[in-house]
This record gives structure tokens, C-alpha cells and sequence, in this order.
């Protein structure tokens, strides 16, 4: 049975060990770290629920933790312990976004509610009784180690609690609907249908009676009336997949459709009345199509109350060992075969791969090497068979820094327009700093001069 996690931090072992023991012995998963830096490196392993953390502590200060969480996960909440003589500093940090605090000695009782009440305001269950399933259910195959996801998860869970239409952005094969399908499941319309459709696999003159339905006769080949899915999915979910593919005279029609909560059947008079939750998903750039008018901003702004994103799986690599035993697992006992793990140089292969097709090209590439195998060991060679190019090596830290360090120059030299003062300025350096890291990557201003010298 999966416990919340709590990420719990004070420099004071004795206060530590006691705090620890109480959580734990409430049924909770308890990660301790004597200070804020090593909660930080904690906090990327745990992914916890809740932070727990003494205000004043040596070298970085619980304030300054919140701060740095905040930037990592914005909507986890954080409980700060204070001595009597902090208090005021604690209330002070509450409208700051600190989710509350706990005057030392605590009331055991006073912390477990406290826990209690941040682990629902997050959409987090507390400790599952026995029989009632963990907290995890409604990610279902959700597998993740990444911190980017994870957030990416609490933020569903959250908005999962309301109707608002939530907009899933991210590359083909990220998981789209697999999320799409996980906050259905977190919500209050859990027991009513589920339905999805991909905007960019129906033709464009089909579309419209696919989505509202039509009557017997409506056009040619009507042979009978179909329902549509609007009307399916009534009192549950529908999951417009890849909308940003929708044509732009049908967008004004779904329009009307989420004003006014009902939609019309093709060759109907009447009005049909619905109550559908819409998640939508594209792998475009939509603010693009914004710009070039190929997709309505009114509807954009109706679809698009709650963004979240779900990053390439090139982004969040510490994912591609979990799932792809998964998948193995999964797949071995699909096809009846006893394949039972990659080989250490498969799994180093598997890592270095680029993976433009994201999870689903690594499913893929596991049915592949599952259905080739003749041991129960994945070797390299078919994975590299699988891959059918040669991966690129894993980047050093120091190559990799100096990437992101070339790429955020190039960002803002071009949000300035090449001025150097301004971007000096965002990048928080002094000219002769700029100047130095501009010398380092053979980056010259004047390549990002234009003739219009707009503000950034």
C-alpha cells in the first residue's frame, strides 16, 4: 500500500528523530535531512506530498528552502516548525504561500491534522485504510521518477477536483492521454464514461458528426441516427485529442457547444443537452496557429483554463529504465515469452537513444526486442537493431551545462534584440561578466541586432 511521503528537515537530531517517529507511526513515509541543502538533494528522490521544515536552521533557512521548492513544485505545500520567538516571522511567511506552521514543542495531534489538511488541499488522500486501494490508483500506469512529471501529476490531481477544461500540451508519445484518462479518474465523474477521440484521425467532413452526432438522412449515407460523442460522454469526460488539428469552422461550432452546454445533431432541429468535463491535448505549437489565425483564440481561452505539460522523455531520462522494465514485464507476459531484463550495455543503449517518438517509440521498440529475443536476457545488439541508428553518447555535466548556458544566451540576446546592457541585466551579470560568456560561445550581438529595436 503506497503512504504520502513527507520530506521532513530540522538541524536538530533530537527534534528530527521525534517528528519522524510520530509520522511514521501515523502510517506515513518519512524522508529526514538535518538541512535545507541536503533536503534539496533529498527532494528530487522523494518526490514528497508535503515538506515539513524547521524555520531557522544554519546556512540555508527554512524560508529560503520554501523558496527553492516553490520554483521546483509550486502547488506542494510546506509546513514550517518555529520556536515561540519566530512566530511572527512564520504568520509573516504564510502570505508568502507557506501552507502553515507549527510553534515548538509541537502538539502531535496539532502536526498529524496539519499533515492531514495539506495532503487534501493537495488532492492527496492521507494514509488509505485497509480494503480502500492506495492513493495512487488513479494514475494507474503512471510511471515516473522525474520531478518535472511529478509536478506535472500534483498539478492534475488538483485541477482534477474541479470541471475546469484542462489543456495537455506536449510532443506525440508523451503520455497525453494516459493523463487525460488519470484525471478522470481523480475526479467527481469517475463512474461516468471516459471518451476520447483524435481531432487529426477523422476526416474534416465526418468530424462534426462524429463529435454531435446526426440523424437518419442527414447527408448521404445516414443510414440510421448516431449519437456522437458529446452525448457519450454525458455527465463524464471527453478528451479531444490533437484539437490544435481541428478545422477552423468547426472550432466555432464546438464553441457554442461549451457556451451553452448543448449541442445540435447534423440534420436535427432540436437542441441536445450535455454536461461534458473537456481535457484537450495537441502536440502543435498553438500559440503559433494564434498568431497565423489557425485556431480561434476565444476557443483557445475556453480549452485552456488549466495548462499543464508533460515533457519529452528525452527530459526526463531517470523515466526510460522504470518504463522500459515495465514494458518488458509487461510485454513478456503478453506474447507468453520468458524475457526477464535488459543486459547492462542494452540499458546503457536505452539511455544514450534520443527518443524523438517519446515513450510510445520505446514501447515499440520492447514489443520489437521481446518478440526477437531467444533468452531471457535483452542482449545490446537487438536493442541497437531496434534503435536502427547509433545512439548518441550521454552528454558530460560540463557539456551539458554549457549547451543550456549557450542556448539561455541565444534566448535572450534575441529577446533584447542584441543589446547587451538589457541583457546583461535579465541574466543578473555586470557588462564585463556578459561580454565573457558571450566571447566563451563565439556569440556576436550584432547577429541579433534586426532593424526594428523593439522592448523586451
Amino acid at each position: 500500500m503506497t503512504r504520502p511521503s513527507i520530506l521532513l528537515v530540522d538541524d536538530d537530531p533530537d527534534i528530527l528523530k521525534l517528528v519522524s517517529m510520530r509520522l511514521t507511526a501515523s502510517g506515513y513515509g518519512v524522508t529526514s535531512a538535518e538541512s535545507a541543502e541536503k533536503a534539496l538533494a533529498a527532494f528530487a528522490v522523494s518526490h514528497p506530498q508535503v515538506v515539513i521544515t524547521d524555520l531557522k536552521m544554519g546556512g540555508m533557512d527554512g524560508m529560503a528552502l520554501f523558496e527553492e521548492i516553490r520554483k521546483r513544485a509550486p502547488t506542494l505545500p510546506v509546513i514550517l516548525l518555529t520556536a515561540h520567538g519566530t512566530i511572527p516571522d512564520a504568520v509573516a511567511a504564510t502570505q508568502r504561500g507557506v501552507f502553515g506552521f507549527l510553534p515548538k514543542p509541537f502538539d502531535g495531534k496539532l502536526l498529524l491534522e496539519q499533515v492531514e489538511q495539506a495532503l487534501r488541499v493537495s488532492g492527496v488522500p492521507a494514509v488509505a485504510s485497509e480494503g480502500q486501494g492506495t492513493q495512487d490508483d488513479w494514475r494507474g500506469e503512471f510511471i515516473t521518477r522525474s520531478p518535472r512529471v511529478e509536478e506535472t501529476l500534483r498539478q492534475a490531481r488538483l485541477v482534477a477536483q474541479s470541471d475546469a477544461s484542462v489543456f495537455i500540451r506536449g510532443a506525440s508519445g508523451t503520455g497525453k492521454e494516459l493523463l487525460a484518462r488519470a484525471i478522470h479518474r481523480a475526479s467527481r465523474r469517475a463512474d461516468r464514461p471516459f471518451v476520447a477521440v483524435n481531432c487529426a484521425a477523422i476526416p474534416e467532413n465526418l468530424l462534426e458528426s462524429e463529435l454531435f452526432g446526426h440523424r437518419k438522412g442527414a447527408f448521404t449515407g445516414a443510414m440510421y441516427d448516431h449519437k456522437g460523442l458529446f452525448p457519450a460522454a454525458d455527465g463524464g469526460t471527453l478528451f479531444l485529442d490533437e484539437v490544435g488539428d481541428m478545422p477552423v469552422p468547426l472550432q466555432a461550432k464546438l464553441l457554442r457547444v461549451l457556451q451553452d452546454g448543448e449541442v445540435r445533431p447534423v440534420g436535427a432541429t432540436q437542441t441536445v443537452p450535455v454536461d461534458v468535463r473537456i481535457i484537450s491535448a495537441t502536440h502543435r505549437d498553438i500559440d503559433a496557429q494564434l498568431k497565423a489565425g489557425q485556431f480561434r483564440e476565444d476557443l483557445y481561452y475556453r480549452l485552456n483554463v488549466v495548462s499543464v505539460l508533460l515533457p519529452p522523455l528525452a527530459e526526463r531520462r531517470e523515466d526510460i529504465v522504470p518504463l522500459a522494465a515495465h514494458f518488458l514485464k509487461t510485454t513478456a507476459a503478453k506474447y507468453g515469452k520468458d524475457v526477464q531484463t535488459f543486459a547492462p550495455d542494452a540499458l546503457e543503449l536505452l539511455l544514450a537513444a534520443p527518443w524523438p517518438g517519446n515513450v510510445r517509440q520505446l514501447l515499440n521498440l520492447v514489443e520489437q526486442v521481446v518478440a526477437l529475443s531467444a533468452s531471457r536476457i535483452v542482449p545490446a545488439s537487438l536493442v541497437q537493431q531496434a534503435l536502427r541508428e547509433e545512439p548518441k553518447p550521454l552528454a558530460s555535466l560540463e557539456e551539458a551545462r554549457r549547451g543550456f548556458e549557450c542556448e539561455y544566451l541565444v534566448r535572450i540576446l534575441r529577446m533584447t534584440h542584441g543589446n547587451v546592457t538589457k541583457a546583461a541585466k535579465l541574466a543578473q551579470r555586470n557588462r564585463t561578466e556578459f561580454y565573457k560568456l558571450l566571447e566563451r560561445h563565439k556569440l556576436e550581438p550584432k547577429m541579433f541586432k534586426t532593424e526594428k529595436q523593439g522592448e523586451y
